[in-house]
């Protein structure tokens, strides 16, 4: 059996970054998520986020993708929403998705991080915040 540890930071955000995420919705879809990626056999270390825009801590398994992780997670999730109707109209997230690996070093620091966004967000925008994980991750190039 193969022993892996792969930590990868996941960013996505609703579409359009409508704030459909308000705090009850909120912590009811983060539940819901952390649910759901334990029945698909995700190791979902942590989840958090603001009214826009999910962050979650994984440990990839052997047999797993990001492109497969963020497919099961985000569709199932959007899914989820709009049969229990928790927001008016049509709730879908943005098909793009921010994914950087982190360092086992730093794992309690992006977990302090991923728990603190509402009070990240009382100063920063969320075009702010991805442009700086941007800048970060060496994206430079493709942003506008």
């Amino acid at each position: 059996m193969p022993w892996v540890k792969v930590w990868i930071h996941f960013v996505w955000s609703t579409k359009n970054r409508e704030p459909y995420l308000a705090d009850e919705i909120r912590l009811k879809v983060f539940q819901h998520i952390k649910e759901n990626a334990k029945e698909k056999e995700i190791y979902l270390d942590f989840i958090g986020g603001y009214v826009d825009h999910v962050h979650c801590l994984i440990s990839l398994g052997t047999d797993q993708t990001m492109e497969k992780i963020m497919q099961l997670i985000k569709g199932e999730s959007s899914f989820w929403i709009n049969k229990n109707k928790l927001c008016r109209g049509k709730f879908e997230w943005q098909n793009e998705y921010f994914a950087v690996s982190v360092s086992e070093t730093v794992i309690e620091s992006v977990r302090k991080y991923i728990a603190n966004q509402v009070e990240h967000h009382r100063t920063k925008s969320f075009d702010d915040e991805f442009e700086g994980f941007m800048k970060r991750a060496g994206f430079q190039k493709f942003l506008g």
